[in-house]
């Protein structure tokens, strides 16, 4: 996985270079003319080297980007149905914690519950409803 995020940062960001160095400069020079047909040799072969390097780069970086665009493809319909499940257990949840901050990692227990406590320096819970009766 790191390597297909490593892939694509590279992929953008040669992308991006390459399409800086492929724009000419839309200004005008102002040395004299003479002393700028004088830096456009070693100018293009310098470019011509980027372009190569950051081509290679590409072609390196092109199967992985491959692969990460075929684990979007078959991840994106799981990703919608576990919002579509988990959503609405989720915004529960959020409705019930005043500051996410103040509380502590979750916690799976040994008998399988999973808890979330409040991290010991939170500030006093004030619930927003009243509690309610509970059925023992």
């Amino acid at each position: 996985m790191k390597k297909l995020i490593l892939a694509s940062v590279l992929a953008l960001s040669a992308v991006a270079a390459m399409a800086q160095m492929s724009d000419p400069p839309t200004e005008a020079p102002t040395q004299a003319p003479d002393a700028v047909e004088d830096q456009r040799p070693g100018r293009s072969l310098m470019e011509e080297g980027a372009k190569l390097l950051l081509r290679g780069l590409l072609s390196e970086a092109e199967p992985a980007m491959r692969d990460l665009q075929e684990f979007a493809d078959q991840m994106g319909p799981a990703m919608k149905s576990l919002t579509d499940q988990m959503g609405p257990a989720l915004a529960d949840i959020m409705a019930m914690i005043d500051d996410i901050k103040n509380y502590s990692a979750p916690e799976l227990l040994p008998n399988g519950d999973i808890i979330i406590r409040r991290a010991p320096d939170a500030p006093t819970f004030v619930p927003s409803d009243p509690p309610q009766e509970i059925e023992l």
